[in-house]
């Protein structure tokens, strides 16, 4: 990992202090450690430039995988959260390693990182676990995709997080975030139109990703057409 600076350590660690440790909670334990593990800071950068930093950030090492998230600053949400999945699951096939010009919905990174819900949509193919839309169900360590507005696809404004909690009428998540790039921030409840949590219960199916199709003709449909939560729930199995 990349030394930090004095003032960078020192960010770092109140960006951990409001991190929860987590509990015997299965996989969420794992996410939330990745997550105090994650630099802090670095700058917001949506750009293809940024996607094609990715790979810098990745190695593996006889089955064995490396994430430096330092490597891949500035960054941007849903690579954010692709580096927390890789760093809590340490291993995997190499196909879930991004690549350079990785297009929406082609490859495991592709489909992550596809606008709509490219994670749940992920999690559902490989069986590894449950997406849903419930708060009350919610814990810390689950993946959320949040969209600001009701519009899904091509025109959609969202912004995908490794869930923290809730505090009143907030909730509270870790992601890359405009614009000071890696750490913790809030938003208001009401602001956030729909959401949805993915929690990975079966993270040895990941195993598999590399026999999945190279593409997902509907999460790359995302990055231009529009689609109605009545298709995110029937193809992601989402429940209330």
């Amino acid at each position: 990992m990349k030394t930090l600076s004095l003032v960078s350590a020192a960010l770092f660690a109140v960006g951990c202090a409001s991190v929860p440790a987590g509990g015997d909670d299965g996989f969420n334990t794992k996410v939330l450690a990745a997550v105090r593990s994650m630099p802090r800071g670095g700058g917001y950068d949506g750009s293809d430039a940024a996607k094609n930093r990715m790979p810098e950030a990745c190695s593996w090492n006889g089955g064995a995988l490396t994430v430096d998230a330092g490597a891949a600053s500035p960054g941007f949400c849903s690579g954010a959260t692709y580096l927390v999945l890789l760093d809590a699951l340490g291993s995997g096939p190499r196909e879930m390693m991004p690549v350079t010009d990785q297009i929406d919905g082609h490859g495991i990174f592709g489909r992550w990182n596809a606008n709509g819900p490219g994670c749940a949509k992920l999690v559902a193919d490989l069986g590894a676990g449950v997406n849903f839309t419930s708060w009350d169900e919610a814990r810390p360590g689950d993946f959320l995709k949040i969209w600001w507005t009701d519009e899904i696809g091509g025109r959609e404004r969202g912004h995908h997080v490794v869930y923290l909690g809730r505090t009143g009428d907030s909730v509270r998540y870790w992601s890359s975030n405009q614009p000071g790039g890696y750490g913790v921030k809030t938003a208001r409840i009401d602001e956030c139109r729909r959401v949805l949590f993915t929690r990975i219960t079966r993270p040895d199916r990941f195993a598999a990703a590399g026999r999945l199709p190279e593409r997902d003709a509907w999460l790359e449909a995302m990055l231009r057409k529009d689609f109605t939560w009545s298709d995110v729930v029937a193809r992601c199995m989402v429940r209330p």
